[in-house]
């Protein structure tokens, strides 16, 4: 990989970190799931009327929509709002990695090697450490309620995950544009069932800039540059090249969590962070070792 391009691999990175930090911003101002409603509204708009749908049954892009909009992001908000913060819930969002080799090799019968069961064992050992602390403890930072919602949020990921590799090789930014259109629709029911709509137009229109900027960079920056970069990355190099970067999101979305919102970063965390980061590294060069053996 040339600088350049490792510049922009470093630049993704930091953007899906820090997003974690934008989340808590427009949190302050919009009920959760009327915020990712905003979100998604903006991936998919006026973007829809420039690209291309993606050759794809309605029914991918409608499922990818509901388990991205309403699954992933509607949870993370629902926890981020007061019950888990943004650098713990960076991190915890990575066990989408483990659920998802669980899910392919359970319904896909995919072949996990050795080295992979000792990485789910090692991640899993760090996030039971936070469980432990949520359920033993009233000194943590993380509910009990945010722990299984940020949970909820990695699992619909990975099914997310699955509904995108049976789609194949496709246009990856368009895939987003489309499958943003109908996560904010699911979101939108969902928050009109659930959050307080008489209140939603004086809010909208007394919103506080910053709240705004928070929806913008979660649509642009986040969604269109992040993933318009990644996967133009992935074209030109392997996977294997580029995937590993990922590592670094809970590293940046800590790190940002701790110096602009004050997040404390005690031992309990910092060893939590070491034990999934151990077990998403081992994973990625279980994965390698494998590609590189096959014929």
């Amino acid at each position: 990989m040339t600088p350049l391009h490792f510049a922009l691999a470093l630049l993704v990175t930091g953007i899906w970190g820090t997003n974690f930090v934008v989340i808590k911003y427009g949190l302050s101002a919009f009920p959760p799931l009327l915020f990712a409603t905003l979100r998604f509204a903006a991936s998919a708009f006026p973007w829809i009327f420039f690209i291309k749908r993606p050759a794809l049954p309605w029914r991918v892009l409608i499922t990818f929509g509901c388990l991205l909009g309403a699954g992933q992001f509607g949870l993370l908000f629902l926890a981020m709002r007061n019950d888990v913060p943004p650098g713990l819930a960076s991190l915890l969002m990575q066990t989408q990695v483990f659920f998802t080799i669980i899910i392919s090799a359970v319904f896909l019968k995919e072949r996990v090697v050795p080295a992979q069961i000792i990485a789910l064992f090692l991640a899993f050992l760090g996030i039971g450490l936070i469980g432990w602390r949520t359920l033993t403890t009233t000194d943590t930072t993380v509910t009990t309620k945010g722990f299984f919602l940020i949970m909820g949020a990695a699992f619909s990921w990975a099914l997310s995950n699955q509904v995108v590799k049976r789609a194949g090789r496709v246009d990856m930014l368009g895939f987003m544009v489309w499958g943003s259109l109908f996560a904010a629709i699911a979101l939108l029911v969902l928050s009109l069932l659930t959050e307080n709509w008489a209140t939603v137009p004086a809010m909208l229109l007394n919103t506080h800039l910053t709240a705004w900027l928070a929806v913008a960079w979660q649509a642009i920056g986040n969604t269109l540059i992040g993933f318009g970069i990644w996967n133009w990355l992935i074209g030109r190099y392997p996977a294997a090249t580029v995937t590993p970067m990922a590592l670094l999101v809970p590293v940046f979305g800590m790190s940002a969590s701790s110096v602009l919102l004050h997040e404390p970063l005690p031992l309990w965390k910092l060893v939590t962070a070491a034990l999934v980061l151990a077990g998403l590294a081992l994973n990625f060069l279980a994965v390698r070792a494998t590609a590189q053996t096959r014929p």
